[in-house]
């Protein structure tokens, strides 16, 4: 492996790290969108920065960028808070219009600029060890990496130092007003990080890949954790794994780095979606099904502690008079013989004293209005579940 194939990997993997962290909160404060509206609208503030220094290595373009980015946040809010139009609607008005003032202006004043597709949205990592930073002839790597390990040291550093902040003004904007914590101040302090963050990243790997790396990694995690500490870690190692993983899928087919590194994130994010534990879609749909099937139980048992007529408790009354289908008769009564709920002697099916108890504490929680109660009726009376 050869030392460019080394930093390109490092660059991303650190712009993978730096954009998991704002990306979690954006995730969980359900403003994941803002992050493509900073990716485009920072280019006004990098073409004023341009204007003022004209050396593109000048930090002041960060600066601008970022005020760019925070500027757009306060035009979102701001439409929003209006009640006119919601906030998706706001920021499809804000950020294409700031983005079409930055190429007014390099079109009008920088007309030999070249923006195209791999320098604007996809990027391009493979180019990204050939612009070093010399100092007094030393050569000390590529300016991305230094750029983006920058902002990944500050990064980490606001986390440590506001993360009790960060995390009460997130779930609980509230909360933290009570405490005597500012809700805003807060909320522009992560969209400043977030625009920095941004700008660091986009010339390196360009705005769709910064969009993944804010998004999808976090999006991931949040299907297999409700523990921020544990998101946050996941986000990073979904970013950084996918990151590595899409050079090398990129390397094999000979194609685009960064559009190779957000094809893997939204492949691990499929993967994630479909068969994570807990909110995946298969396990949302055997939740449901087990769900009904359990309803179905608490209905038969019920139906069966309100009728002590033999012809009522026939094994074919579920089909004749409950209107069930075989199968779901079927697994209805396994599920109450699994359970030690009924026996069933000469097809006539009788509640067993556990089954009596649970019927009974059903209707005093039915009776008073507590039906969310009769999960919890499950969980201590059911040994098997649906």
């Amino acid at each position: 492996m050869s030392n460019a194939q080394i930093e390109i990997q490092l660059i991303a993997s650190l712009v993978a790290i730096a954009c998991a962290i704002p990306g979690t909160f954006l995730v969980l404060r359900k403003m994941a969108l803002i992050t493509d509206a900073i990716s485009h609208s920072i280019l006004p503030g990098i073409v004023i920065g341009f204007f003022i220094t004209h050396d593109l290595s000048s930090p002041l373009l960060i600066v601008m960028a970022a005020a760019s980015g925070v500027l757009t946040v306060v035009l979102v809010e701001f439409i929003q808070k209006t009640g006119l139009v919601k906030e998706d609607t706001a920021i499809g008005l804000v950020f294409p219009a700031l983005f079409s003032i930055g190429i007014i202006l390099i079109a009008q004043n920088a007309n030999d600029v070249h923006l195209d597709i791999d320098a604007v949205l996809l990027g391009e990592l493979a180019f990204a060890p050939f612009d070093r930073l010399m100092i007094q002839g030393t050569d000390l790597g590529p300016k991305s990496l230094w750029i983006i390990g920058v902002i990944l040291v500050i990064t980490l550093g606001l986390l440590i130092a506001f993360f009790k902040e960060l995390k009460i003004s997130t779930f609980d904007a509230g909360l933290a007003s009570a405490l005597g914590l500012s809700p805003v101040v807060v909320h522009y302090g992560l969209m400043t990080v977030s625009s920095i963050t941004t700008v660091g990243a986009f010339d390196a790997v360009g705005a769709i890949l910064v969009i993944a790396l804010m998004i999808a990694p976090a999006a991931t995690a949040y299907l297999l954790t409700n523990n921020l500490k544990k998101m946050l870690l996941l986000a990073v190692l979904f970013g950084v794994c996918s990151a590595i993983a899409g050079y090398w899928l990129a390397h094999g087919l000979d194609t685009s780095i960064s559009g190779s590194m957000t094809s893997v994130l939204g492949l691990v994010f499929l993967l994630v979606y479909l068969f994570a534990p807990n909110r995946g879609f298969f396990s949302v749909l055997y939740r449901q099904k087990q769900q009904r099937i359990e309803v179905s139980l608490l209905t038969f048992l019920l139906h069966l502690g309100n009728h002590h007529e033999e012809e009522e408790r026939h094994v074919k009354h579920l089909n004749e008079h409950i209107n069930w289908q075989k199968v779901r008769s079927k697994s209805v009564l396994d599920l109450a013989l699994k359970n030690n709920m009924i026996t069933i002697e000469k097809d006539i099916v009788s509640l067993t004293d556990k089954g009596k108890k649970f019927t009974t504490e059903a209707i005093d929680y039915i009776v008073t209005n507590k039906n969310s109660e009769i999960e919890n009726m499950k969980d201590r009376f059911f040994l098997f579940r649906g």
